[in-house]
């Protein structure tokens, strides 16, 4: 396939918008309220460890945030703070791919749009496996791009090393050798030959052996938690059609793209092997997560992989009808700024409730029951909800508090019950916080949880013993 000619003078402007949106979401970020989520708080702990995986993700977001904390400091912000340069870098990433399908205007777009969209908003003040995703998957639909182009061994290594790359940060990086493969199954100038599919093929597995071999002495722990998420594959009745929870889904991508943005990639998507041929790298996440709402459920983000290749498309699409672009980018870009000022008062009400309530009430349940340990003579804590355990770790860890997960029965159901099981052989006194108590426990020491992410769990405390808890 001949190489098409980059178009000149994008890089510039693109970096422009970017640095300005970046600049402006660390600003605001400095002044977010909010607790760490969940999510976050356990990838944080895994960045105090170094392993080739834990127990529901690939390693590379615990590498990332474990590097930047070691560095910085453990502060919320500093572990939320790669998320906007990710994605700023995968902006233009996609920007010096469009430079080279569609010309410097389109690729100038195209950093305006990735930048604005509302995923990109969220994945900028949380941080997630999507945004360390990325940029590598975006540098995969370029280094793609290049090897049919130029025909080097080269760009077949640095492709391979980013599908790798892409899938150590999460395994739907593999949707990236999903679309290699169709393309090269579908469009002759999209093929490239068996020498470079080898090349491809080594510098991917050598990237994801580590991962590989891991799960392989964890007892599978990633992958089982990735058949735990997908549902039906475990039921023994088999699978249940959902339609109405795929069309939930379906209209849910309105909101993660963008309205106008993902209105204009559904119509580019009625040939997707058409034109570039990005439609046959944006179809099988939205196909697969699709069939996934129909057979199960499925959460919104679990098709982001489709919007790096589906940003160009839209865009491109949109580049005859500059009046429509100017609009989508414009609606995305509101919401966009919209959402961080939101995290600067997430205690706004809204029905009945805190706007942002499950962010609220975290740090402040873990301080409680830190304290309580202290007084108490500094008891060990066992705590059997996940969301209590991971902020006990984060919050605590200058405490001194030892914490444990109750022990699994069967195969461990958290991170916290693979590595933090209360031992067999404990004994002696600690601090057993849950919604229900154990049968030998004393009485409940009430925990205030009102208005924050504990509102409704029922937690208390209670002075028991380890001899109890493993008796029961």
């Amino acid at each position: 396939m001949s190489a098409a000619p980059a178009g000149r003078g994008w890089f510039g402007p693109a970096l422009a918008i970017v640095a300005a949106f970046t600049l402006l979401r660390w600003l605001l970020l400095a002044f977010d309220r909010t607790d760490l989520f969940v999510d976050e708080t356990q990838y944080w702990l895994w960045g105090q460890e170094f392993a080739f995986g834990y127990y529901s993700k690939p390693p590379l977001i615990g590498w990332l945030i474990g590097g930047v904390t070691a560095l910085a400091g453990d502060a919320p912000f500093w572990v939320r703070m790669p998320g906007a340069a990710l994605h700023g870098a995968t902006a233009l990433i996609l920007s010096a791919l469009a430079a080279r399908l569609h010309g410097a205007r389109v690729a100038v777009w195209v950093a305006a749009a990735y930048v604005t969209l509302p995923m990109v908003a969220v994945g900028s003040l949380i941080i997630s496996t999507d945004t360390v995703m990325a940029p590598f998957f975006a540098a995969a639909l370029l280094f793609h791009r290049r090897l049919v182009e130029r025909d080097r061994p080269a760009d077949a290594f640095w492709l391979g090393l980013m599908i790798g790359l892409a899938c150590m940060a999460k395994y739907a990086g593999v949707y990236a050798l999903a679309g290699v493969v169709l393309a090269a199954a579908l469009r002759r100038d999209l093929r490239f030959g068996w020498g470079r599919a080898a090349v491809m093929g080594l510098a991917f597995l050598a990237v994801i052996a580590p991962n590989l071999i891991w799960n392989l002495t964890h007892g599978l722990s990633t992958l089982s938690h990735t058949a735990d998420n997908i549902g039906w594959v475990r039921e023994k009745s088999g699978p249940q059609l959902h339609p109405a929870g795929m069309a939930e889904f379906l209209l849910s991508q309105f909101a993660v793209m963008g309205p106008g943005l993902f209105a204009a990639l559904l119509v580019a998507l009625r040939r997707p092997a058409g034109g570039t041929g990005l439609g046959l790298f944006t179809l099988p996440p939205l196909v697969v997560v699709s069939v996934q709402a129909l057979l199960d459920k499925a959460y919104a983000n679990w098709a982001a992989a489709a919007f790096f290749a589906g940003t160009v498309l839209a865009v491109a699409l949109l580049s005859s009808r500059p009046r429509l672009r100017m609009l989508a980018v414009a609606v995305n870009a509101a919401l966009c700024l919209a959402l961080p000022l939101l995290t600067l008062a997430p205690d706004l009400p809204y029905k009945g409730k805190p706007l942002l309530e499950r962010y609220l009430g975290r740090a402040g349940m873990s301080r409680q029951i830190l304290d309580l340990a202290a007084r108490s003579g500094n008891l060990p804590i066992l705590a059997d909800d996940r969301d209590v355990l991971a902020d006990l770790f984060y919050t605590g860890r200058d405490s001194g508090a030892v914490i444990f997960a109750p022990r699994p029965k069967g195969r461990p159901m958290n991170h916290y019950e693979q590595s933090y099981p209360l031992p067999e052989t404990a004994t002696g006194p600690l601090l057993l916080v849950t919604a229900a108590a154990a049968a030998c426990a004393g009485a409940a020491i009430p925990l205030a949880a009102e208005g924050g992410a504990y509102a409704r769990r029922g937690l208390a405390a209670y002075l028991t013993t380890a001899d109890c808890v493993n008796g029961q």
